[in-house]
């Protein structure tokens, strides 16, 4: 569905299908819960863990690495969504999952040549062995999932993205007129494309807006500040609040296009032979754009180069919707990142909660390496020397 060349009536029908899934299990709301919607609650129980989890690190070490955690928590939300469980952070089926996404992000990041020389796919090579073995463990891993689920599914009681379909699947098989079929193994891909577009890149963003938190303190403050202002300590921030925090939206926008760490657009295949600024683009390539040369741009940010927040407030204080639309990050057109909304309300209240109750240090005289390191997404360093207290004001505990 992401990087297939087909962009057809079957892969449109496809698509819609997926983002309809995707929605019906995260921004719809939960008549169980007391939070506004499924993503409001999973993201709540796990920003809850996270906390409580730096309070006990800090306690025993000192200080820690918050990607390592991070990234548990992050699966954890799209594994609630996509198959309807909350694995504990120790769980060996969960760890496996985040070792080969970490594997895979490296693997297809390090510039295999046969990407542009077709040929060499066909000669021995590392590198293409681990990629096509990588796949072949996720399809498995997913395929177990799935069979699970296939042996469990009850007609009428939808429980995750997974039955949601599943139950299209079987319906379609009734129905000799329906447009478009479901195999399982098309159910298989369907959910891993959702699986992965939902895990390593809301991961990285959160942990680079980690990186800049502490290494711009004032920023920091600034968020914490709004938060109290509009919010208080006595309740979590939902999404409902985020509206009313402009400089936090700003703060993450910022994030996006200052480590842009989705370098490159989703591609877009060509229908038809096309000529671009003196380029002769034939019918059927794939083309990707550059968003961290959009992002980075002299002309329109004047300096893109600084992490500035205040760019996207108006001078009232309000967000600046027309220069918030110039980030460009989850793509354009049709084949524009489907969970782009979803996406940008995790990253947000993921940090809501965090800033709310903790402030976030590096260990005295520790440096903060920030240079970006290549890969399916572009990544910072890793850094163990991270510090959590708990703000002094208010409850440290709070109801969701």
């Amino acid at each position: 569905m992401t990087f297939n060349p087909d962009s057809g009536p079957v892969w449109a029908a496809r698509r819609r299908l997926a983002q309809n899934a995707l929605k019906s299990f995260s921004i719809a709301s939960d008549p169980t819960s007391a939070s506004s919607c499924y993503l409001e609650e999973h993201v709540s129980r796990e920003a809850e863990y996270l906390i409580s989890k730096f309070q006990k690190l800090m306690a025993e070490i000192g200080h820690f690495d918050p990607y390592k955690y991070l990234v548990v928590s992050v699966a954890n939300v799209i594994c609630a969504m996509c198959f309807g469980q909350r694995y504990d952070h120790d769980n060996q089926e969960l760890l496996s999952i985040v070792s080969l996404s970490n594997e895979f992000g490296e693997v297809t990041g390090s510039g295999y040549p046969a990407d542009f020389i077709p040929v060499l796919r066909y000669l021995p090579n590392s590198s293409l062995d681990a990629f096509k073995d990588l796949n072949k463990k996720f399809y498995s891993f997913m395929k177990k999932l799935i069979n699970e689920h296939l042996q469990t599914f009850e007609k009428g009681h939808i429980r995750d993205i997974t039955d949601s379909l599943i139950e299209h699947c079987q319906d379609r098989r009734l129905d000799e007129n329906a447009n478009v079929q479901l195999s399982d193994d098309k159910v298989i891909t369907i959910v891993l494309d959702l699986f992965g577009a939902g895990f390593d890149t809301i991961t990285t963003a959160i942990s680079w807006g980690l990186m800049y938190l502490v290494t711009k303190p004032m920023v920091q403050r600034k968020i914490q500040e709004e938060l109290d202002t509009v919010i208080g300590r006595d309740r979590q921030p939902r999404l409902s609040d985020r509206p009313q925090l402009p400089y936090l939206e700003a703060f993450i926008l910022e994030t996006f296009r200052h480590s842009s760490f989705l370098p490159f657009t989703i591609p877009h295949s060509t229908t038809r032979d096309t000529n671009l600024n003196g380029f002769y683009i034939p019918k059927g390539c794939c083309v990707f754009v550059n968003q961290w040369q959009v992002n980075h741009d002299q002309e329109l940010w004047g300096d893109p180069n600084e992490f500035r927040p205040e760019r996207f407030l108006t001078p009232s204080g309000t967000l600046d919707k027309h220069l918030s639309e110039k980030v460009i990050l989850f793509g354009l057109g049709k084949r524009k990142c489907i969970g782009e909304t979803i996406g940008r309300l995790e990253v947000f209240l993921f940090l809501a909660i965090l800033l709310q109750q903790v402030e976030f240090n590096v260990s005295p005289g520790e440096k903060v390496d920030m240079t970006p390191t290549y890969g399916l997404t572009l990544k910072h360093a890793r850094c163990e020397h991270f510090q959590a207290q708990m703000r002094s004001s208010g409850p440290q505990r709070l109801q969701a």
